[in-house]
């Protein structure tokens, strides 16, 4: 795909202002780390359980509409894909997903709820790059991927501008420290745009590391053959674009690696201390501040990026099995 303009931080503020005239603030809480008041933004309670409609809304809103009958296609094990499929449908746009077949039956069902049509495919042997262009081309509709698109880093950017104000509001002023979740890159690229002032770390699962390794390295790496099992199916990314790589390297931002078992206590401590529902992929930055691999500092901010859960895999996370 060609990417015709970069992701800018105007870009991020635009999006922003249209966020907020499609969905509230998604809530922010506090909790003593250490000893230091840490802010968490809350963007597992969203509509659709996760921080993904806001690009979707910023990218959809973008689409000339004379070109919206021709719907969209995107890519996306469940988050995007209800992102996209909300826009759609509050845009009255035919949206179609290219969806893992072992994508969690909870994000499956959210997508169809939502009006969307699935394509199943296997993650091990096929591409969901190839198919959705092919499905796109075929429909003449618009390919929207789930983080190598400016209006997408740019709207999931906008959750930094509300968490700005939020904090501020709180009598914690700006963030001065960000810790989120990071698949494909394109939440932390459009915070690191948003907040240019800003540490950002960027956490992963064991194995799933590859940004913080292509940023280490001062060049993208893919993640290597035979990666293991995890279980934030939302941060199985198996290369990071070109876009938002170049927009976290130019900010010198750092990544961590998390492990599974720090995932689950983390979700563990959200639900027992914030009262949140808080998926995997979702938790990592939590954990990443748990295990102490970030301290906690003045004016942090941690992202909880999704709820969408499996039911019997979160309830074996809570009782610790």
């Amino acid at each position: 795909m060609t990417i015709l303009r970069q992701p800018t931080r105007a870009g991020v503020r635009d999006a922003a202002a249209k966020v907020a005239k499609a969905v509230p603030f998604s809530p922010m809480f506090t909790h003593p780390i250490n000893g230091i008041e840490v802010a968490f933004k809350a963007e597992c309670l969203h509509p659709i359980g996760a921080f993904k409609l806001r690009g979707a809304w910023h990218r959809l809103t973008a689409i000339a509409p004379e070109m919206r009958a021709r719907g969209v296609v995107a890519f996306s094990s469940g988050n995007h894909a209800q992102g996209i499929a909300w826009a759609a449908k509050k845009l009255g746009m035919p949206a179609l997903i290219v969806m893992p077949s072992d994508a969690p039956a909870a994000k499956r069902e959210g997508t169809l709820a939502l009006g969307a049509e699935i394509v199943s495919y296997d993650r091990a042997t096929e591409s969901r790059e190839k198919i959705a262009a092919s499905l796109a081309a075929a429909r003449g509709a618009v390919l929207v991927p789930s983080f190598d698109d400016p209006w997408i880093i740019e709207g999931q950017g906008s959750c930094a501008i509300e968490a700005s104000a939020q904090m501020e509001a709180l009598g914690l002023g700006r963030p001065q420290a960000v810790v989120v979740p990071c698949g494909g890159g394109g939440l932390a690229a459009g915070i690191a745009l948003a907040l240019p002032g800003a540490t950002i770390t960027v956490a992963e699962p064991e194995g799933w590391d590859d940004m913080a390794r292509s940023l280490a390295a001062g060049r993208i790496e893919p993640v290597g053959p035979n990666p293991p099992r995890t279980a934030c199916d939302s941060l199985q990314t198996p290369e990071v674009s070109p876009l938002t790589f170049e927009v976290l390297s130019q900010r010198g931002v750092r990544g961590v690696a998390v492990s599974e078992e720090a995932i689950r206590t983390a979700q563990r401590w959200a639900a027992s201390t914030l009262r949140l529902v808080v998926e995997p992929g979702g938790a990592v930055a939590l954990a990443a501040l748990l295990t102490g691999q970030v301290a906690a500092a003045d004016g942090m901010l941690v992202i909880l990026s999704g709820g969408n859960v499996d039911l019997a895999a979160y309830a074996a996370a809570l009782a610790g099995t």
